[in-house]
């Protein structure tokens, strides 16, 4: 698949996740507990989280929908004029699009196992994640790299300190939430993904390094004369 603004789906690599171990000691490990032990004591607050960045295929708009969403709602309240409608849909869709094609180019790299099949397999074969996990590997993860760079472009647009209101899911009962600025809201939708028991914590930290890197390519695009 063709990239838009990043040279290539390689443009934007991430170091290798942590060496895979069964030892308790290990680095791997210690993420996969971390895991299991969030997901076993949560609180009302990580659910809500959880659930509000789920975003689930066919059931949702999508992680990139949801971006989209928020793009839509900020340019609604201020009534955003035909040109900057245009311009702010085109970055950010270009940025989500690259997104994918990195993220997914960096799954298949290392082909790393989710944390459902670590923990049965070494920890606890009973255990259940809050979300369903995906079918495809694990690292890094799509939501954190997709909103790092929905993110990236939607900062480079408005401003680092952009507060706003996102209300993309009311019709499905979950209320709004707030946030100061985009990159807060691109750090809460990372570690909805750790809340949910479906990524490990290095998959959502890089990948949200992942995404700044591939929405700055987008944002350096020349829209205006």
């Amino acid at each position: 698949v063709r990239t838009f603004a990043m040279p290539d789906g390689k443009s934007c690599p991430l170091p290798p996740p942590p060496a895979y171990s069964e030892e308790p000691a290990s680095g791997f490990h210690n993420e996969a507990m971390e895991v299991y032990t969030i997901v076993k004591t949560l609180t009302d607050e990580q659910r809500a989280i959880a659930r509000f960045w789920s975003d689930d295929p066919m059931l949702s708009s999508t992680p990139p929908g949801h971006w989209i969403t928020i793009a839509l709602q900020i340019m609604d309240r201020e009534n955003a004029p035909l040109d900057r409608r245009a311009e702010v849909l085109a970055l950010l869709g270009v940025a989500v699009a690259d997104s994918f094609i990195g993220c997914w180019q960096t799954k298949f790299d290392y082909v790393l196992l989710r944390p459902i099949t670590y923990i049965r397999r070494v920890i606890d074969p009973k255990w259940e994640p809050l979300l369903n996990t995906p079918p495809f590997p694990e690292y890094p993860s799509g939501h954190s790299t997709q909103s790092g760079a929905a993110a990236a472009v939607l900062t480079a647009l408005y401003g680092e300190n952009f507060a706003f209101e996102d209300a993309t899911h009311t019709d499905d009962g979950l209320p709004p939430r707030s946030y100061p600025s985009f990159a807060a809201a691109a750090e809460e939708a990372a570690l909805s993904r750790l809340y949910g028991g479906i990524h490990f914590r290095a998959a959502i930290e890089r990948g949200l390094d992942q995404g700044a890197c591939i929405g700055a390519h987008a944002a350096a695009l020349k829209t205006r004369s």
